[in-house]
């Protein structure tokens, strides 16, 4: 089989494993995502364990990766480069936690969701598609006046 070929396959079978992950922690319903993130009403600590399973998956992969010489599918590391902290994160960030607190979804959940029929997913992924191709301009028309565009091209 070819490398390309192999390549594809292992990214749908994590994908795949990846959603079913997210359907089966509840990730992907709106309300739970809500009641966890709401501290001081009635809050829901069920998604505390997702992220502690991520971790310890993080943590793992944080311990074994560096002493690998090359990825098992691939003929090097795509790593992204170390960035500072910066104006653009920390409003990105923002910006991202809002829409996760008002709407209840995040990008992998909700296309989860929107592949599994859910309606309420289509506005969040119509506004998370609009805000791509916005800030897709705005990287565009802001080529040359900031660091990041330049590093990025």
């Amino acid at each position: 089989m070819q490398s390309k070929t192999i390549e594809i396959i292992t990214c749908l079978v994590a994908g795949s494993v990846f959603a079913v992950g997210l359907a089966i922690s509840g990730m992907t319903q709106p309300t739970k995502v809500v009641g966890f993130l709401d501290v001081t009403g009635d809050w829901d600590p069920s998604l505390a364990l997702v992220m502690v399973g991520a971790i310890g998956v993080h943590l793992c992969a944080y311990r074994i990766l560096p002493k690998m010489s090359k990825p098992l599918l691939s003929h090097t590391f795509r790593l992204p480069p170390d960035r500072p902290i910066d104006k653009p994160l920390i409003t990105g960030a923002i910006l991202f936690g809002v829409g996760w607190g008002v709407s209840g979804f995040c990008p992998g959940p909700a296309l989860v969701s929107l592949t599994g029929g859910m309606a309420a997913a289509i506005p969040f992924v119509g506004g998370m598609l609009l805000g791509m191709v916005g800030f897709s301009i705005y990287k565009t028309t802001t080529q040359t006046s900031t660091p990041h565009a330049q590093m990025d091209a």
